[in-house]
């Protein structure tokens, strides 16, 4: 029984590493590090956050990988790691091989957001006018999940759309409000202050399910039928950590993560709160490397 055994081998009996694969600053880290003193709290250990960014997520992925696998370094991951086998032609690491998962935590929504100028105020007539004049759209860059959900919308409304790569959703964003760009594919928290001082609008966020940080926008969904990008963020451990330990962790994180102050907190930084048992996120990994590295092959998208 799950009790006898945490009474049999206490866990955490010293510091944890949460290993985040992206520098400091993006989602994925403020998700860490909010998490990280709540379980600090539950726990009474030190949790390192440790950033080791770089080659799409690989460097970090790679390093958790090749972690012991005893449950004291766990890796915190977005869809970067459903998007790695499309457009990497060698990893060295099979995602759902070597890396087990523990919890899908939330997703950051993204937003398909225009210039004010531009006559579209659904997605409905976003795609009448993509279809009637060549619209470029731009994203954080080549390979994002930005990216590849702006390809998903132009192949699945069969329009020619021209896509073109920021270094980062900021720069995108203002070159959207500058006009240089009609349309951008960029994460809601980038985009949101800018839609409520009139400088851009929000068409839709290309989660499968409506933002409950931002409730009457509509998904794309709502129009075209069978499109999501949910950009999560989930807890994985290297693959042979116990059962046990596993069961412990999403155990913690689901309770934590279901909490009223943590879940407003999340919701303020712009992440819904989703939860889920460690095979219902492995599955999601699953589908996810299986639907994306379809539309990456589809749109001839390489990693730079």
């Amino acid at each position: 029984m799950p009790g006898i055994l945490h009474a049999a081998q206490p866990y955490p009996t010293k510091p944890v590493r949460l290993i985040v694969p992206f520098a400091p600053g993006g989602g994925t880290d403020i998700m860490a590090r909010t998490l990280s003193q709540k379980l600090v709290e539950l726990w009474r250990q030190q949790i390192v956050v440790d950033n080791r960014g770089g080659a799409g997520t690989v460097i970090g992925t790679e390093l958790t990988v090749r972690s012991p696998a005893d449950g004291y370094t766990l890796m915190l991951a977005n869809i970067a790691m459903a998007l790695n086998p499309g457009l990497r032609e060698k990893l060295p690491y099979d995602a759902l091989r070597d890396l087990a998962p523990v919890i899908l935590i939330a997703s950051q929504p993204s937003a398909v957001a225009v210039n004010p100028t531009v006559p579209a105020k659904t997605v409905k007539e976003l795609i009448k006018l993509a279809k009637a004049d060549k619209l470029s759209f731009a994203s954080s860059g080549i390979g994002g999940v930005g990216h590849i959900g702006g390809e998903m919308f132009r192949i699945a409304i069969g329009a020619d759309m021209v896509h073109v790569p920021y270094k980062g959703g900021g720069p995108a964003a203002v070159d959207l409000m500058a006009g240089q760009v009609p349309v951008a594919f960029i994460s809601l928290p980038t985009v949101t202050p800018h839609a409520r001082n009139g400088r851009l609008r929000i068409v839709a966020i290309t989660d499968s399910a409506r933002s409950a940080a931002a409730p009457d926008i509509p998904t794309v969904s709502e129009t075209v039928k069978g499109y999501a990008v949910d950009n999560w963020i989930g807890m994985l451990a290297p693959a042979k950590v116990p059962g046990e330990i596993i069961t412990r962790l999403n155990g913690d994180v689901l309770k934590l993560i279901g909490q009223a102050d943590m879940k407003q907190r999340l919701t303020d930084q712009g992440f819904d709160v989703r939860g889920s048992s460690p095979g219902e996120f492995g599955e999601v990994i699953r589908s996810d490397i299986e639907k994306y590295t379809k539309v990456i092959r589809q749109a001839g998208i390489k990693a730079n």
